[in-house]
């Protein structure tokens, strides 16, 4: 190989371990991520340092891969584009952007761009993603409860119904130097650091989305979420009437009353029972005494000590059944003069 020719490779070796080196304290450089979150129809304001020496070249804020363009939202040089403004601060090297009128869209990773030294920015655009579910029945109360950090103890705290937080502390229902307003009540308990919001006399109108909040310094301020759905008034459980079941030729002689809570119903069954129980027994005496038929009666106070049901498989009969098994006549097995 020519001399000529070796030089050109080596030439070519030195620029691609410089252009190595270049791309590394690159991606070095861009090792430091910045996260900020924003809420829906709400701004965000997004600083980006640079190092010294920069202070001259243009700056700007692209998205997606920053390969094109059209990934370019906007740049010192325009000062403001659409919903987006962008300001140097030279002395202190921070580029400052906002991002107004945020959407769900907004969200995703950003780059702050200063000539060909960059830094990863990721822009979170997250209102209450995790919303908190509760059901009521009307004419009930319900309360739900919105943490918070030590530092905000003295802050103010306020809840709003809908799903913009930017609109939230003009809208507010209650706050915490008003804790009393109609059916709302908010009570703050610095010891636990949460704030606990009540809502009496409910009714379907009070359904859908609240949001609690707390106010800070900056911009933005926390939320939290609740779904709260009102149903129409509650039902008492029903009780169920069975008459006359067989089960296993067994018979229950009289009617049964089955329902899932016996204790609600004892103060009334029990009277019921005894003159059931009596009646019973004056009846299977008279019969035992006129007839002299031979049967098997069973007298069961617990549900659980046999297997008579009366049709009521999945409750609890809450008084005592007293059944008897079908036989065949004795008389049937004996002589004529023998019956007695």
């Amino acid at each position: 190989m020519s001399r000529p020719c070796c030089c050109l490779v080596v030439i070519l070796l030195l620029f691609c371990r410089l252009v190595l080196f270049v791309a590394l304290r690159c991606v070095s450089s861009a090792e430091e991520v910045i996260h900020v979150t924003g809420y829906m129809g709400s701004k965000v304001k997004i600083s980006c340092p640079y190092d010294k020496g920069y202070e001259s070249y243009e700056k700007y804020l692209c998205k997606k891969d920053c390969g094109s363009d059209d990934d370019v939202l906007i740049k010192t040089s325009e000062s403001q584009k659409n919903k987006y403004r962008i300001n140097d601060d030279k002395t202190a090297r921070i580029v400052k952007t906002t991002i107004s009128d945020l959407h769900s869209t907004d969200a995703g990773k950003y780059w702050c761009g200063v000539s060909k030294n960059w830094k990863d920015i990721y822009t979170e655009v997250n209102c209450c993603n995790s919303v908190t579910k509760i059901e009521s029945y009307a004419g009930y109360s319900v309360s739900f409860s919105c943490p918070y950090e030590s530092q905000y103890q003295n802050n103010l705290k306020y809840i709003c119904r809908g799903t913009r937080p930017s609109m939230c502390l003009q809208q507010e229902l209650i706050t915490s130097y008003n804790k009393q307003h109609g059916r709302f009540r908010l009570d703050d308990d610095n010891m636990s650091t949460k704030f606990t919001t009540k809502i009496s006399s409910l009714t379907q109108r009070d359904s859908g989305r609240y949001l609690c909040g707390i106010q800070r310094n900056s911009d933005l301020h926390l939320f939290y979420a609740f779904e709260l759905k009102v149903k129409g008034k509650q039902k008492l459980g029903q009780i169920l009437l069975h008459t006359e079941s067989e089960l296993r030729r067994e018979v229950c002689i009289f009617t049964a009353f089955c329902f899932s809570d016996s204790a609600l119903y004892v103060p009334f069954t029990v009277p019921l029972v005894l003159l059931l129980l009596i009646g019973i027994l004056v009846v299977v005496v008279y019969k035992w005494k006129h007839y002299k038929v031979k049967g098997i009666f069973y007298i069961h106070t617990h549900a659980e000590s046999h297997p008579l049901k009366c049709a009521c498989e999945k409750s609890i009969t809450v008084f005592s059944a007293v059944c008897f098994q079908k036989m065949k006549p004795l008389w049937t097995q004996m002589h004529p003069r023998q019956k007695v």
